[in-house]
C-alpha cells in the first residue's frame, strides 16, 4: 500500500477566490477576537457604573437615614464610668444602655466575649449592638499589643475605662496618648498606628457601612491565625445584632 501526499507543483497559484477565502477567514477570526475584547471591556465599564452608583445610593442613604445613637451620647455614658474597674464599669454601661435604647442591645445570654485579630493586634470584643450602619461593643485587650488600625468605611469613638491608648497618625512623626475618660474619633478612610497597654478597656462606637470593617477584621483569621471557630463567634453574633435590630424596626413599625 502506498501513502500518497498531494504536493503543490512550482507552477501551483492560489487562484483568486482561494485568496479571498482565506483573507475572509482571518478577517472573521480577528473580528471575533475584537468583539471578544469589547465585550469585556463593556462588561467591566458596566461593572464599574453599577459599583458606583451602589456607592452614591449608600453614601445618600447614609447621609439622610435615622441613627439609634451618637457618638457623643456614648461617650458621655462611658465617661461616667472611667477610671472604674472595669468589670464594674461595663455592666453599669449595659445596664444605662439598654434603659435608654430598650430593644437595641443583646440580652445577657447574647454576650460573648470574642478574640479579634486584625491588623498586626489581639485583643477582644463584646457586641452590644449591630446593624448594616451602626454597632456599639465593648473592646480592650489583657496584654500589650499593637498594629495597623484599618482604614475604614465608617467613623469610630472610643472613650477609655481604663489603661492607655497610644495613636500615631498618619502624616504625623509623634504619637499621641490617650488615658481614661478620653474619647478617640477614627474619622471615615483615616489609617493610624495603634498601641494599647495591658489592661486598657473601652467603649466603642461605630457609624457607617459596617459590613466593610469585616474584611479587615477577619483578614488575619483567613491568612494567619487560621481561628475559624472564633471567625464563626464573631459572624454569630453580628447576626444575632442584626436580626435583633430587624424584630426592634419591625415591631416599632407595628408589623408584629
Amino acid at each position: 500500500m502506498y501513502l500518497s501526499l498531494w504536493v503543490p507543483s512550482h507552477n501551483f497559484r492560489p487562484s483568486s477566490l482561494q485568496l479571498l477565502s482565506v483573507s475572509l477567514v482571518v478577517v472573521f477570526y480577528y473580528s471575533i477576537s475584537a468583539m471578544s475584547w469589547t465585550t469585556k471591556v463593556l462588561k467591566l465599564i458596566v461593572l464599574a457604573g453599577v459599583s458606583v452608583l451602589i456607592v452614591m445610593y449608600l453614601r445618600q442613604w447614609m447621609a439622610n437615614k435615622h441613627y439609634v445613637f451618637t457618638k457623643e451620647d456614648v461617650a458621655v455614658l462611658a465617661k461616667r464610668y472611667a477610671g472604674q474597674d472595669h468589670d464594674q464599669a461595663f455592666s453599669k454601661v449595659v445596664v444605662e444602655l439598654r434603659r435608654k435604647y430598650p430593644g437595641h442591645i443583646l440580652p445577657d445570654e447574647d454576650l460573648q466575649w470574642v478574640f479579634v485579630n486584625a491588623g498586626g493586634w489581639m485583643g477582644s470584643m463584646c457586641l452590644l449592638h449591630a446593624s448594616l450602619t451602626e454597632y456599639v461593643l465593648l473592646f480592650g485587650t489583657a496584654v500589650d499589643t499593637g498594629g495597623h488600625s484599618g482604614r475604614y468605611w465608617a467613623e469610630i469613638s472610643d472613650t477609655i475605662i481604663s489603661g492607655t491608648f497610644r495613636q500615631w497618625k498618619e502624616g504625623s512623626t509623634k504619637s499621641e496618648m490617650y488615658y481614661p475618660g478620653d474619647t478617640i474619633v477614627h474619622t471615615v478612610g483615616e489609617a493610624t498606628s495603634v498601641q494599647w497597654s495591658a489592661g486598657t478597656w473601652m467603649v466603642e462606637y461605630g457609624r457607617g457601612f459596617i459590613p466593610s470593617t469585616l474584611g479587615f477584621a477577619l483578614a488575619d483569621t483567613l491568612f494567619s491565625t487560621q481561628d475559624f471557630l472564633t471567625m464563626f463567634y464573631t459572624i454569630r453574633v453580628y447576626a444575632k445584632g442584626m436580626l435583633l435590630e430587624a424584630n426592634t424596626l419591625l415591631t416599632e413599625a407595628g408589623v408584629f
